[in-house]
């Protein structure tokens, strides 16, 4: 199973790469390519790309949408000024052919922080709800504090086994 991590700079998506492979937050540094792992959850093994999410990059990301099962899609929930940019490369990698029957999981994280959007406001703001034939959920995680992985992954996988 190939899943890719994607979303803007700084909404946490090294930190969940981390988070599901090892159980434990570590540090990182901006993401200048991409980093890739091998995440066995509920006995499925995943190969977990995490690419970098910095304007310059972005444009890079088509380059590995084939044979994705998966896309996780991280939005840092405070940050309100880019949730427009967030929506625009969203919509913008959904459109891709290669990316047709991949799923569409979004953590709409950093929800430890006060002035987090709700995952409802988010969804909305994303455009979520108007998307056709693409199977999709939104999690509230925080990737620090471990949250709301466990409900996404679990989520991700029951969808993949009734697929195959």
């Amino acid at each position: 199973m190939r899943i890719l991590i994607l979303g803007l700079d700084g909404a946490g998506k090294t930190t969940i790469l981390y988070r599901l492979q090892v159980g434990e937050v570590v540090t990182t540094i901006p993401t200048i390519g991409f980093n890739v792992e091998t995440v066995t959850y509920k006995n499925l093994k995943f190969q977990v790309w995490d690419l970098g999410g910095q304007t310059s990059i972005r444009p890079y990301w088509r380059c590995y949408y084939s044979n994705t099962d998966a896309v996780i899609y991280v939005v840092d929930s405070c940050d309100r000024d880019r949730i427009g940019i967030s929506k625009s490369e969203l919509v913008a990698m959904l459109e891709e052919e290669e990316l047709k029957k991949a799923i569409l999981v979004v953590f709409a994280n950093k929800q430890d922080m006060e002035q987090a959007m709700t995952p409802t406001e988010m969804a909305n703001a994303l455009g979520l709800p108007a998307l056709k034939d693409r199977k999709w959920q939104i999690f509230k995680t925080s990737a620090t504090k471990g949250t709301g992985l466990d409900e996404a992954m679990e989520w991700l996988v029951e969808t993949l086994k009734s697929r195959q």
